[in-house]
């Protein structure tokens, strides 16, 4: 599970992965089995040799299937509940979590190994723990295309106001926040830092300001960025502080 924490320039989402059943076992099958199915969203990336290695240790292979952002990862696990499609899900946030547990897609289970979670994770999560296992975080933000910026002899913006100004108008890209978890998390961060309401007209300014809404991370930071390595047309981006180092570390 990746667990979101909202402050007024970032959200940070953190990862978690649970077992999954259908019917009264929700997401799992027989533990006796020399094969298990691992479900995920579309942009991770498993570390070179990890399940070879996994199956080594184990003697059981992983099948591993992704689809698209978190949101729309535990929608379909939600709508496949009774005959789920994996035995385990990796990629449900704490954006995320309520809906997947109010759907009851988890199996209850007793993990081991845990104590590396601090006091304030096991407080967050409380209950959730029985069901899910905190991962990861990541901060999500504005990435900004430095290049395209000097180019063009415009400031970068400095927070999420600047983003309704003319002088952005048009250079933005967000995800929707039905289907992707940095895009639920962009929302949340607008609702946290424009408090009884306000947060609806700052998004009719987005709007007004042709900020483009996309269904997920991957269309958002390598389709339509400047900076994804495509050809983008938006210098500005709602993704993972990670993003730039990871380009560095992953790209061609």
């Amino acid at each position: 599970m990746t667990r979101t924490r909202m402050t007024v320039a970032a959200v940070a989402v953190a990862m978690l992965a649970a077992a999954c059943g259908g019917s009264t076992s929700h997401v799992g099958r027989s533990k006796a089995q020399p094969e298990i199915t691992l479900i995920t969203h579309g942009a991770f990336v498993m570390p070179k040799g990890a399940l070879s290695e996994f199956t080594h240790q184990t003697g059981i292979k992983v099948k591993l299937l992704q689809n698209g952002d978190a949101g729309t990862l535990v929608n379909r696990a939600v709508l496949t509940r009774d005959n789920p499609q994996a035995d385990v899900l990796y990629g449900v946030d704490n954006t995320f979590l309520s809906r997947a547990l109010d759907s009851k897609i988890f199996m209850s289970e007793a993990f081991r190994g845990i104590d590396y979670l601090s006091s304030a994770d096991r407080a967050m999560f409380s209950d959730a723990l029985r069901y899910v296992l905190p991962i990861d975080f990541g901060d999500v933000c504005l990435n900004y295309d430095k290049a395209w910026f000097a180019k063009h002899k415009i400031a970068p913006p400095t927070g999420l106001a600047a983003l309704t100004e003319p002088a952005y108008k048009a250079l933005t890209v967000v995800e929707n926040p039905a289907t992707s978890s940095p895009g639920l998390a962009f929302l949340l961060a607008t609702i946290a830092t424009h408090p009884g309401g306000t947060w609806k007209a700052y998004w009719q300014q987005l709007k007004a300001n042709k900020v483009e809404t996309v269904d997920d991370w991957t269309a958002a930071y390598e389709t339509e960025f400047t900076g994804g390595g495509g050809n983008g047309t938006r210098p500005i981006v709602v993704s993972y502080a990670s993003s730039p180092p990871a380009d560095v570390e992953y790209s061609d």
